[in-house]
C-alpha cells in the first residue's frame, strides 16, 4: 500500500497540481474571539520533469509512437484523477480538506 501512495504522490508532482490555501486571522472584539481577516489563495504547482523521469525509469518509452505516448499520458492522468477524487471523497466524508482544515477547501 505504501508503494502505491509513493507512486501516486510522484505522479501528482509529475503532472502538476493546484491547491487552495486559506489563511485566517482572529482578534478579540467585545471579549470574544472573532474572525478579522480571511485570505483564500489558489496555487498552481507546475509539472516536475524530475518526477516524470523517475516514473519513466525502467520503462522503455523511446520505442513508443506519438499515439502510444499520448495514450500513456491519458492513462496516467486518469489514474491520478481517480486517486485524487477518491482522496477528496474520503476527506469530505471525514470533514477535512486537502489543507487539513474542516471545510476550507470546499469554498471557491
Amino acid at each position: 500500500m505504501q508503494e502505491d501512495q509513493i507512486r501516486n504522490a510522484v505522479l501528482k508532482v509529475a503532472l502538476g497540481f493546484s491547491l487552495e490555501e486559506v489563511t485566517e486571522e482572529y482578534g478579540v472584539e467585545d471579549g470574544e474571539l472573532r474572525l478579522v481577516k480571511r485570505k483564500e489563495t489558489r496555487k498552481d504547482v507546475p509539472p516536475d520533469l524530475k518526477a516524470v523521469k523517475f516514473l519513466m525509469d525502467g520503462q522503455d518509452y523511446s520505442a513508443l509512437t506519438d499515439e502510444e505516448l499520448e495514450s500513456e499520458r491519458k492513462r496516467l492522468l486518469k489514474e491520478w484523477k481517480e486517486s485524487y477524487d477518491e482522496k477528496r471523497k474520503h476527506q469530505r466524508a471525514s470533514g477535512k480538506t486537502a489543507e487539513g482544515s474542516a471545510g476550507a477547501g470546499d469554498r471557491k
